[in-house]
């Protein structure tokens, strides 16, 4: 029996039944009206874990299913009653650091359900003459009780089906109370906590680096003779294929896997199961499972050539990261540097020590915007809102220095603008009524502190990444203003504004001119010195900033789709670029400006200094399908990424569907409702993005 294809056929049958989980929440709420909002919230999840049906598909090989909270339809008065009860009681959210989270995985697997509820046993104990303390580990001992329900459920149900489900139900059975002696037990456990958050409603809930946390237990299979690598592919394979029934919930889950780089004592992580994550994620074919691989000097040249042919397909990942770079930007924070090399991604490309720190959160900073701020006295040319502060005639700019001090006074403004903002919404909600005990029962050292994960529990405090956008806009922008007005002097800074102000309209001349100076992306130190200003500019100004626990501020360069929804806030620029258009994309160069090949930009991109970039930035190339097709041209596209990221580069991420593809796509989507292409920072169904997006992906330069 072909389990992959079996499955896959299921999973695409739409469930029968409304999403019932606010009714499963409310029964919880609804039995204890008179207990604290924290017990409560327990009650409520033990009610959802264990009232959403264990459902098993018949071609299962790993246990949980999304399709247990489709149920029978509510009358709309029992819908509005459950709506109003659960609502009441309020929920964080990504602000406010409800997910995108890479759980404490490595300690479930290495001590198991009942070591972990006997060490909240403990702690009631320990901490009995401390009421607010008790309170969580009470909250703790029910919400972690309701997932050992909710694994003996699955257990129960696989032992009902019987035949080869028997086997299932006594790694079930085992799993209730023991720890995982096996690499399906290990996977097992780890998928069905993954899911107790995706009943929650969490999103973005990484799992982290599965090849390290589950290899002693492959290891120990494979010397015994009980398990194969085909085997272990197929297991991987037909869990991740269940990321995909997001789809019926109304979209995809992006779920990262991290896989390779170095482990804690710095020795080459890679190992068997990496590939195997690798082929499992090929054979899967679907948008969630975000992978993303380490890179380091030491990784095999057999594992990026096993990466570069699985993004050779289409899908776009795994996305290539730098552990050169990456361990020591986030060593610049103070964390264990055994810490710093164990990092994982949770998101798209965000960088988290895994079960050591609360959540993640971030926004976006729209960096260009505050160019116009400068000359037009802090007011917005588009519609006269205010934006930034008044720094003064922009006649008086006759210098390129005097011309960054303004810039960098609005961006001053801007980003104090910004964590206003974000601190507003992050510190809102009240500690107590907002403790989320179970997702604490995942972290390092909640449990033992008997303290919530937002409360100080976590080893490390929660951190913030501020996505910086448009560096090539603004790289773009400055040299022209440089070429044009100060150097050459083909144009005053009064006629650029001019030009600007009437979106170019009588001014294609000049707007010419502006396109034809240096542009970031082609090795040209003209332009790509103002990127390097930009890197160093943005992480100066959130540096100073913390989290509301005292953690840092990172930043990115970063914007995932929002480079179109921003462009649309900003008039057109000194780089040519028209009003309202898109702003280029994350960290890489302006669409169609890159006009010197895949080693010019590779050589322009790793000019800044990324270990001031802490959350990652986001670098997005597309190269021919042809370029995967034999080992010779891969490893050529294998030497470009060594030399990039020698040089410094943080991540690269490869789209390798052609334009004539993607053009077809687009005029007929009933023949590609499976071509999956990568976005940015993760990877989606082409024919249901929006089509600004699709044109966005469509207009990246195409290397050969």
């Amino acid at each position: 029996m072909d389990y992959l294809e079996h499955l896959r056929s299921e999973i695409a049958a739409p469930p029968a039944g409304r999403y019932c989980r606010e009714a499963l929440l409310a029964g919880g709420y609804r039995a204890h009206l008179e207990e604290r909002a924290p017990i409560a919230r327990a009650y409520a999840l033990e009610s959802l874990l264990t009232g959403a049906k264990p459902y098993l598909y018949e071609a299962d090989l790993i246990a949980g299913s999304t399709r247990g909270l489709f149920c029978e339809a509510l009358s709309e008065a029992e819908d509005k009653y459950a709506h109003r009860l659960v609502e009441s009681y309020g929920s964080r959210s990504f602000i406010t650091n409800y997910d995108h989270f890479a759980p404490d995985y490595d300690r479930l697997v290495e001590e198991g359900v009942g070591a972990r509820l006997s060490r909240i046993d403990a702690g009631l104990v320990r901490f009995a003459y401390d009421p607010e303390k008790t309170l969580f580990l009470q909250a703790a001992r029910v919400a972690f009780g309701a997932f050992r329900a909710m694994i003996l459920g699955y257990a129960r149900a696989a032992e009902e089906k019987g035949g080869r489900f028997a086997a299932m139900s006594e790694d079930l059975y085992h799993l209730a109370d023991y720890r995982p002696v096996t690499f399906r037990q290990g996977l097992q456990l780890i998928w069905l906590a993954h899911l107790s958050f995706v009943h929650e409603g969490r999103y973005a809930m990484a799992l982290g680096r599965l090849d390290q946390i589950l290899y002693p237990l492959y290891r120990g299979d494979v010397e015994a003779g009980r398990l194969s690598y085909e085997e272990a592919v197929e297991l991987l394979a037909a869990t991740f294929l269940k990321i995909g029934e997001a789809r019926w919930r109304g979209g995809d889950d992006v779920v990262n896997i991290c896989i390779g780089g170095v482990t804690r004592q710095g020795a080459d992580a890679t190992n068997e199961l990496s590939y195997a994550v690798l082929e499992a994620v090929g054979r899967c074919n679907i948008p969630g499972p975000n992978l993303s691989a380490r890179i380091h000097g030491g990784t095999p040249p057999r594992f990026l050539d096993a990466c570069l042919q699985v993004i050779g397909t289409g899908l776009g990942y795994p996305a290539l990261m730098n552990d050169e770079v990456n361990i020591p930007a986030l060593a610049r924070h103070g964390y264990r540097m055994e810490d710093c090399r164990d990092y994982c991604m949770v998101g798209c490309i965000e960088n988290f020590l895994q079960g050591r720190q609360p959540p993640w959160s971030d926004g976006r900073f729209n960096a260009p915007l505050y160019l116009e701020a400068v000359w037009n006295r802090g007011r917005s040319l588009l519609d006269g809102a205010p934006i930034g502060v008044d720094t003064g005639d922009p006649e008086k700019l006759d210098s390129m220095e005097k011309l960054l001090s303004a810039y960098r006074t609005q961006l001053e403004f801007g980003a104090a603008e910004y964590m206003a903002r974000f601190m507003n919404e992050n510190t809102r909600l009240d500690p107590v009524h907002y403790m989320d005990a179970y997702l604490s029962c995942f972290c390092r050292d909640c449990i033992e502190r008997g303290v919530d994960i937002h409360n100080g529990g976590a080893q490390y405090p929660s951190v913030h990444g501020a996505g910086c956008e448009g560096i090539a806009t603004v790289a773009d922008s400055l040299a022209a203003l440089e070429e044009v007005v100060y150097h050459r002097r083909e144009a005053s800074l009064s006629q650029v504004i001019e030009a600007l102000r009437a979106n170019f309209q009588g001014h294609e001349a000049l707007q010419q001119r502006l396109l034809s100076a240096p542009k970031y992306g082609n090795n040209l130190d003209a332009a790509d010195q103002y990127a390097v200003w930009y890197v160093d500019t943005m992480e100066g100004l959130f540096s100073s900033y913390h989290t509301h626990d005292g953690g840092a501020i990172y930043t990115a360069m970063a914007s995932n789709v929002q480079n179109i929804s921003s462009g649309r806030e900003v008039a057109a620029t000194p780089d040519g670029r028209m009003a309202g258009e898109p702003l280029s994309d994350a960290a890489s160069p302006m669409h169609g400006m890159d006009r010197q090949g895949p080693t010019a930009v590779a050589l322009s991109v790793s000019k800044p200094d990324y270990t001031r970039v802490c959350c990652g930035s986001v670098v997005n190339q597309k190269f021919s399908p042809a370029m995967f097709e034999s080992p010779e041209k891969r490893a050529r596209l294998a030497a470009l990424v060594r030399v990039y990221f020698d040089r410094g580069g943080q991540e690269l991420q490869i789209n390798a569907v052609s334009r004539t593809l993607l053009m077809d796509a687009m005029a007929h989507p009933e023949r590609y409702e499976s071509l999956v292409v990568r976005v940015s920072g993760f990877s989606a169904y082409f024919t249901t993005l929006d089509r600004t997006v699709q044109l966005d992906i469509l207009k990246r330069t195409e290397h050969g």
